[in-house]
């Protein structure tokens, strides 16, 4: 099985995240869990056949769980779809779907088969299929909500091949009869149990799909012993007031869940828009449950990656320009490298009014900047210092100059507007502290501290 995040955003969309939906891919058939605004694009994205969906599984009527159904159910039409769909989710499903099929007027070709789970019910089996399962648990939510769990029945063991061709087993029936725990006769008489020829039964993979509801049993229960077990962290444990209030999990109650369930990986998604940084939630998380990743939206995770790394392609990358260090505006590589700055900046200058505002933008209009300048008003055209970081510099900086001309190693005046040659010259000490200021760090400067 290969679980694939196709939107971890939580009520609203962000510019880099949309709306809950997530894709379950498995012996080439798609099981759809929630089907958020633009799920079917990011299935596209993905690299994901939404011809080969079987079942969409609805967890409760919050709108951005569900708002992607009707565009998917126009285009699956367009598409000429002819295969049944299955459609499981809260009792109205059905209602909401046909009437706006209905108002829009679109007269589908293919048959809807729908499965509604009525709200007082606590758990049920929604699908059995000969070789899966899926059951549906009711979660603690401020409206009625359903957890999933997606279970692969026990495999049949390996058969020994070599002892099979030594008891003279040669026919595929004979083989498929023997996998399937059938004790057979051969031609000549001869008796082969099942249970000599095949090893032990292996279990199934196992996924369990558990959003938008605080701590409850059900969670666990439908996350026991997964292979992967998906669950919501909407709000750090700071917010946990907020995440009771509005009926959802912290990323402390994710790990909580995963620990009593045993699950062998966590994947957190579902995060408020306030949080620009995940990774304090995951390292919430951790501090509770290990392993633990952040759902990234389009990337898979593999129950067996050795097979199936590969299966599942993105079509498209997309990036978060605010994190971007990449040079866009401006000169070349003159003075440092990847500047940022109009000609020739330094390697990650951050001088403000440059060419390129993807990161804690600064104004610069000169010359080369310095590796990681932080020049603010750098008019000048002489090449900037190492990591400079004047503030009124109206010429070249020296090595990790931050005096106002030519400065001395490590120098930090802000306001000197004498030339000088040497750091220890005029006002200018060597490492001098005088009026040192800081800017303020932003929330992508958390990346780095995981």
């Amino acid at each position: 099985m290969i679980v694939v995040p196709l939107g971890v955003a939580s009520a609203t969309p962000t510019a880099v995240r949309h709306l809950p939906a997530v894709a379950l891919w498995r012996e080439g058939s798609v099981f759809l869990f929630d089907c958020g605004e633009n799920a079917q694009m990011r299935m596209l994205q993905a690299g994901i056949k939404r011809s080969k969906i079987e079942c969409i599984f609805i967890s409760h009527f919050d709108v951005d769980h569900y708002s992607g159904l009707i565009g998917l159910l126009s285009t699956l039409q367009l598409q000429r779809r002819d295969k049944p769909l299955r459609m499981v989710g809260p009792k109205g499903l059905q209602e909401y779907i046909e009437w706006n099929l209905k108002f829009s007027d679109i007269e589908i070709g293919f048959e809807i088969i729908f499965i509604e789970v009525e709200h007082d019910t606590d758990a049920a089996v929604v699908i059995d299929e000969e070789d899966y399962i899926v059951e549906a648990r009711a979660l603690k939510h401020r409206r009625f909500c359903l957890g999933y769990r997606f279970q692969e029945k026990d495999k049949p063991g390996k058969v020994n091949a070599e002892l099979a061709n030594e008891l003279g087993v040669t026919k595929d029936e004979d083989f498929k009869a023997l996998k399937n725990g059938e004790d057979i006769t051969l031609d000549d008489g001869t008796e082969v149990k099942s249970v000599d020829i095949v090893g032990h039964p292996r279990p199934g993979d196992s996924f369990a799909y558990v959003t938008d509801t605080e701590y409850c049993p059900n969670a666990v229960k439908l996350a026991l012993n997964t292979n992967i077990l998906y669950h919501e962290a909407t709000f750090s444990d700071s917010l946990a007031d907020k995440a009771s209030e509005t009926g959802h999990s912290s990323a402390k109650d994710a790990a909580r869940v995963a620990t009593e369930a045993q699950t062998k990986l966590l994947v957190i998604g579902h995060f408020s828009a306030r949080y620009t940084n995940p990774h304090v939630l995951l390292k919430e998380a951790r501090d509770g449950f290990y392993p633990a990743w952040l759902a990234n939206e389009l990337r898979p995770i593999y129950t067996d990656p050795s097979h199936e790394r590969g299966i599942l392609t993105a079509k498209v990358e997309l990036r978060d320009l605010t994190k971007s260090n990449d040079s866009r505006g401006g000169g070349g590589r003159s003075g440092g490298h990847r500047g940022r700055s109009g000609g020739g900046g330094g390697y990650r200058s951050n001088d403000r009014g440059g060419g390129n505002r993807n990161f804690r933008p600064r104004r610069s209009s000169g010359g080369g900047g310095g590796y990681r300048s932080n020049d603010r008003r750098s008019s000048g055209g002489g090449g900037g210092g190492y990591r400079s970081r004047d503030n009124n510099r109206s010429d070249g900086g020296g090595y990790n100059s931050r005096s106002n001309d030519g400065g001395g190693y490590r120098s930090r005046n802000r306001n000197h507007r004498d030339s000088s040659s040497s750091g220890r010259s005029g006002d200018n000490k060597w490492n001098s502290d005088s009026n040192r200021s800081y800017s303020s760090r932003s929330s992508y400067d958390d990346q780095d501290r995981f």
